[in-house]
């Protein structure tokens, strides 16, 4: 039995998908961020090019990108992107969840970069979090928030499920185990 494996299948699914990106509203509010960018893999080289595609209409050309490499596995120099070459810097000094883009013609943007691994619940506030007007939140507080937010869902569903596997009534409101002596017993007045 023979198996044929597509190694480009990822790099045409890429393409082929539209951008997760959301825009900050043109106001003259500045903010620390322009929005936000959800790429689907870590691969630059594959997910740069539909992020420029889409950012072209509504802000210009894209020249030059920075990302800090902590976040990205390699960071090619270029770029190919419809014909033209897209340039890659890195600055370890660069907040590593924030991608800056750059162009001639229009200036500079600089969007949070969510992490492809990220809990669709979780990505949606963290692109309605970044695309806020003239907020002050930079890309490292907002991801901090959100990891948080999710720690304390997921305390709150452990606590829940350990309520419902004790049975609801041993448990405390606050998710810790009380002494079965603590429930009210028929002979009390109670039914």
């Amino acid at each position: 039995m023979t198996t044929t494996l597509d190694r480009t299948a990822p790099r045409d699914l890429a393409a082929e998908l539209p951008t997760r990106v959301s825009l900050t509203p043109k106001t003259t509010l500045a903010g620390q961020l322009d929005g936000a960018w959800w790429p689907r893999s870590r691969d630059l080289a594959v997910e740069l090019p539909p992020l420029a595609a889409a950012l072209e209409e509504p802000w210009g050309r894209v020249t030059r990108v920075t990302v800090n490499p902590t976040r990205w596995q390699v960071v090619p120099h270029t770029v190919p992107v419809d014909g033209r070459t897209l340039h890659v810097g890195w600055f370890t000094e660069q907040d590593p969840d924030k991608l800056i883009l750059l162009s001639y013609t229009v200036g500079r943007w600089d969007l949070l970069v969510i992490p492809p691994e990220t809990a669709p619940a979780a990505a949606a506030r963290l692109m309605a979090a970044a695309a806020i007007p003239g907020s002050v939140l930079t890309a490292g507080v907002l991801m901090a928030n959100e990891a948080a937010v999710g720690r304390g869902i997921r305390d709150a569903r452990r606590r829940e499920a350990t309520w419902e596997g004790e049975g609801g009534a041993c448990m405390s409101p606050f998710g810790e185990s009380m002494d079965r002596t603590a429930l009210p017993l028929p002979g009390n007045g109670w039914r």
